[in-house]
């Protein structure tokens, strides 16, 4: 059955002119913590190599400052859960599809998923954009749907975007230069990001935006978890060129996975 797109035509003229927009009340706060506990099930069962026989990769939080007592108090994100139904079920939702359907076309795949932590005493994760990690040909369209699972705010280290960088090429990133900072963590350091505007946002609101926005996030001082689910959608065909751009490695997780064919969904 084919999509219907109900995306406000503020939401498409903001997309093109901001780079981003949100969706408020977008979905119920159940859907959440219906992700959130089942990746904390995927984080209790792996074992010390990170990888879930499944495909999961879990990434620890590198400062060493983080206490608590169960594995998911020291997690930072989990990648590659796209095909679990907590999570494909919202890719599947019409709204979805329709959106990805206008902003991407009517073929699409899904290629990354993460679930976001951000436990108390994590650090934020450092301006950049999306595409400095996305070797891809071609390069754009990649559209990131960013779901609020708990709220988000500036104590527990809400996002913060700098409104019209989409238009930006990808800048220089250099490494994260915090000592123990998170393993791929980078930072553009060549321009103003005075005009940045925070995010704000509630359980179940949904931010969309252009993987070129420039965008981080501050450190969580707060006594909660910030737990937010993304996915990064691309066009159908799109090639990863990583392994010949980066002597021989391939982001692992990165799976191509088929969400839309002739503006249908698939499976």
């Amino acid at each position: 059955m084919a999509t219907t797109s109900t995306l406000p035509p503020a939401a498409l003229d903001s997309y093109h002119a901001q780079g981003f927009f949100i969706l408020d009340e977008f979905a119920p706060a159940e859907v959440g913590n219906r992700m959130l506990d089942d990746v904390v099930g995927v984080v209790r069962e792996v074992d010390e190599s990170g990888i879930t026989p499944e495909g999961m990769h879990v990434a620890p939080e590198s400062q060493g400052n983080l206490s608590g007592d169960r594995p998911e108090d020291t997690v930072s994100k989990v990648f590659t859960l796209h095909d679990r139904p907590a999570f494909l079920s919202f890719l599947h939702d019409e709204r979805i599809t329709g959106i990805l359907r206008d902003l991407i076309g009517p073929d699409v795949d899904c290629f990354l998923s993460q679930f976001i932590f951000k436990n108390p005493g994590a650090w934020g994760q450092p301006w950049h954009q999306d595409s400095f990690y996305f070797p891809f040909e071609p390069a754009r369209p990649i559209v990131g749907l960013w779901l609020a699972v708990t709220e988000a705010t500036l104590e527990n280290g809400c996002l913060h975007i700098l409104p019209g960088s989409h238009a930006e090429p990808v800048h220089e990133h250099v490494p994260d230069r915090r000592p123990n900072a998170n393993l791929g963590y980078v930072e553009i350091v060549d321009h103003d990001m005075s005009d940045s505007q925070s995010v704000m946002m509630q359980p179940g609101d949904l931010l969309v935006f252009d993987s070129h926005l420039m965008h981080c996030s501050t450190d969580n001082v707060s006594d909660g978890i910030r737990a937010a689910m993304v996915y990064h959608c691309c066009p159908a065909g799109t090639e990863d060129l990583g392994f010949e751009q980066f002597d021989g490695f391939k982001n692992p997780m990165y799976r191509f996975d088929p969400l839309l064919r002739n503006g249908q969904l698939v499976g």
